[in-house]
């Protein structure tokens, strides 16, 4: 955010005895109220234009949806129909008659410990690839095989394995997301200068401080372009495998809306899906900003 420039003051006094005047410059910063007016300007940029986008198809979604005889009900019925989820999101009446925050409490949950696994071994296996050359042709066709696999396609194959819906979901998310880590991760450590490796080789690093002064910072940028890719695919993932596997959590409750044919409230969960996977993919890009100085991509 550029911020208003500072005036500066030039006042010009001749002492007493002296044959040339002495300058003296004073740094006068513009009103307080000044700068929130820029800031709120450069907000009102930033948010008014998508506002107006998503008034406009919601309008043209109340006026296509009013009409007889259409599947899909308008936003005022979709409103109507789960004021009550919206209004009340923490009731708990047992089994899986929960609000909406305790089915996306459970899904991120899930979330967190198989990404969590993912960016872990993905970074490790990233760089291990990335460094080697040996590594990366043995593993790297593999990877590239393995990649391509759907996230459900999995979900059979580690239901058999661990026989249990909550690690198989877990499970599902870590295959899901670890591929463009460890994809990502390889391409930066492979991109650093030679110029690193050659003061670091002068400076006698030994293994464990160059992975950690030099290897890291410089493929950060890379690293987390991947971690953006591995969150949002876990997501993904997350909401395809809870509508298979059932009990708590979003995917399950769009599933189930749909077996009790209550179009409105798959709406409002897909509505929360979709603001979470926002919540989560700039976290993830803040994190990045903070910790490669802003030279990761946004």
């Amino acid at each position: 955010m550029n911020m208003p420039a500072t005036k500066i003051e030039v006042e010009t006094a001749t002492p007493a005895g002296a044959s040339a005047p002495v300058v003296a410059m004073t740094l006068k910063r513009p009103p307080r109220r000044e700068a929130y007016a820029r800031m709120a300007r450069e907000t009102a940029v930033r948010v008014i234009p998508p506002l107006v986008v998503i008034a406009l198809l919601t309008l043209v979604w109340e006026l296509v949806c009013r009409r007889a005889g259409s599947a899909l009900p308008p936003p005022s019925k979709v409103f109507r129909d789960t004021k009550e989820l919206i209004f009340d999101p923490f009731f708990d009446h047992g089994g899986i008659d929960k609000g909406l925050f305790w089915h996306l409490s459970a899904s991120l949950q899930r979330v967190a410990l198989g990404y969590s696994l993912s960016a872990i071994a993905g970074i490790a296996l990233g760089v291990l690839v990335g460094q080697s050359v040996w590594a990366m042709r043995g593993l790297d066709p593999l990877f590239q095989v393995l990649r391509t696999i759907p996230p459900l396609a999995w979900l059979p194959l580690s239901l058999a394995a661990f026989r249990d819906g909550q690690p198989s979901a877990i499970f599902v998310i870590f295959i899901t997301s670890i591929w463009p880590i460890i994809i990502n991760t390889a391409v930066g450590i492979r991109n650093i200068p030679q110029d690193y490796r050659n003061v670091a080789a002068v400076v006698q690093l030994n293994p464990l401080e160059f992975f950690g002064k030099i290897m890291i910072p410089a493929a950060a940028p890379y690293i987390f372009t991947g971690l953006r890719i591995g969150i949002g695919l876990s997501w993904l993932a997350i909401i395809a495998a809870e509508m298979l596997i059932g009990g708590v959590g979003i995917g399950f409750f769009i599933w189930d809306a749909w077996n009790s044919s209550h179009i409105s409230e798959i709406i409002l969960a897909l509505f929360y899906v979709g603001i979470v996977g926002f919540v989560l993919d700039r976290l993830i890009a803040g994190l990045g900003k903070i910790v490669t100085r802003g030279t990761a991509q946004n």
